[in-house]
């Protein structure tokens, strides 16, 4: 094989031609070496072809060169310009943001020049829509050769999704909503349905305590989903009977429930804590502490002044009532497993007290019992709440509130799991801690103010990564 090594080959007449070879013969480029075309090509099937321009991704309007493919990256509705035309030039553009529904694309025609035989604009208006436009000639003009309207995307081997705050724990990602949101899963695995499975912790906001010698208020129901092979962690007792939620691509609506709120002795109120809910599941909110003389509305006694109210779990009762018909109900509505325990009894001779919240581990409890002699007299602690590793580490939630007693004495505790303590004398029940779902703590007398229960949670936990 004979090799010629030259700079330059020219043509032996100035603008002449140089042909390389005879018709039928092939020439080789070697691998590594690199054509440069600085001039204009002719014949090299210019229709069809662009080059795309990957490092200028297009934001604002702009007009396009002949050649070239763009893609549109539009915050807001952009206009690209096509150059003039001239048979075979090309243009194409694709939907970099997967947004032209929602801000569309228009295309307009340089000066008279027609699009598809007409003289309006185009508009690509589907998200991952991408065309190609070659000039051919003045009675059509710009023709679309291609088009593409549902654009693939590479297929996630795991869920991909937003919302709330997210936090990982090895191969698995948590999203925590402590108040409304959206939780928006874009893709779902392609590999198994366990893959899409995801746990799911929802927790009630906690119930007000009572004021007054009130009951301590009753958590927020605890409700948890999870699948030890899909999403292993440590979850709370009672659990097991429970199943992971299968997600699919959709905006998932989160509501977080708040805490009741606290009333002074002069309202005499009692005030339940408000549903969270997510996934399609939902925890129902604490039910409020009992206060003297104060009817509460979701208990069934026809004389229940004083009774604790149902809820997720239940208030505990304030002094005035001794008789366990009058606690509130805990599991209401109900629901398997259930999502809390009963409130507690009052006692109604010196020390008054008020009997404590349920909590989703514990009913809550009267001490000392009513007919004993109490020495020292405490009021009722609140019930224990449930543990759960769901974030990646052990967090206890939906403790109930302790009761109010008189000065001199013990108030109520606070159950673990955000319940807030009772009140000895005048003064205020301590809070359920926010995103616990804790039930508020009864009031002292006189005039103490039942604690504002404690907000609730939702928590959902999936595999992301391997």
């Amino acid at each position: 094989m004979s090799e010629i090594k030259v700079n330059k080959i020219s043509p032996r007449t100035n603008c002449g031609t140089v042909t390389l070879g005879d018709s039928g013969d092939s020439f080789v480029i070697p691998a590594g070496a690199t054509i440069t075309n600085n001039g204009t090509q002719t014949g090299f099937g210019r229709e069809g072809s662009v080059d795309w321009q990957t490092g200028s991704i297009k934001t604002t309007t702009f007009t396009a060169t002949s050649g070239e493919g763009y893609f549109i990256n539009s915050g807001s509705a952009l206009t690209m310009n096509l150059p003039a035309g001239s048979p075979g030039a090309i243009v194409a553009v694709s939907d970099y943001a997967r947004n032209f529904a929602t801000n569309n694309f228009t295309i307009a025609a340089n000066g008279s020049e027609k699009i598809g035989g007409e003289t309006n604009d185009a508009i690509l208006n589907v998200d991952g829509q991408a065309a190609t436009f070659v000039y051919v000639d003045s009675t059509k003009g710009w023709i679309n050769v291609q088009n593409a309207e549902d654009t693939e995307t590479g297929a996630s081997p795991y869920i991909q999704a937003t919302g709330g705050t997210t936090a990982d724990d090895g191969d698995f990602r948590v999203h925590t909503f402590t108040g409304p949101g959206t939780f928006s899963v874009s893709a779902i695995s392609n590999v198994s349905t366990a893959r899409n499975t995801a746990a799911l912790l929802v927790v009630g906001g906690g119930g007000a305590g009572g004021a007054r010698l009130g009951g301590g208020g009753g958590a927020g129901g605890l409700r948890e989903f999870k699948t030890n092979s899909a999403t292993p962690y440590t979850s709370a007792p009672g659990i097991a009977a429970c199943s992971g939620i299968v997600l699919t691509a959709q905006a998932y609506p989160i509501q977080v429930g708040g805490g009741g709120p606290g009333a002074p002795s002069s309202a005499k109120a009692v005030n339940p804590g408000v549903n969270s809910s997510g996934l399609g599941k939902t925890s129902a909110g604490g039910g409020g502490g009992g206060a003297p003389c104060t009817p509460a509305p979701n208990n069934p006694q026809p004389t229940n002044q004083g009774a604790g109210d149902d809820g997720g779990s239940g208030g505990g009762v304030s002094d005035m009532r001794t008789n366990t018909a009058y606690r509130g109900a805990g599991n209401v509505p109900s629901v398997s497993p259930p999502q809390g325990n009963d409130g507690g009894m009052g006692v109604d001779f010196p020390p008054s007290a008020g009997g404590g919240g349920g909590g989703f581990g514990a009913v809550g409890t009267t001490a000392p019992s009513p007919g004993s002699s109490p020495s020292p007299g405490q009021a009722g602690p609140g019930g224990a709440g449930g543990a759960t590793s769901i974030t990646g580490s052990p967090v206890t939630y939906a403790g109930g509130g302790g009761g109010g007693i008189q000065p001199g004495y013990t108030a109520g505790t606070g159950g673990s799991g955000g319940g807030g303590a009772g009140k000895a004398g005048s003064g205020a029940g301590t809070a359920g801690t926010a995103n616990t779902g804790g039930g508020g703590g009864g009031g002292g007398t006189p005039c103490g103010t039942g604690g504002n229960g404690g907000s609730g949670v939702v928590i959902i936990r999936y595999k992301f990564q391997n």
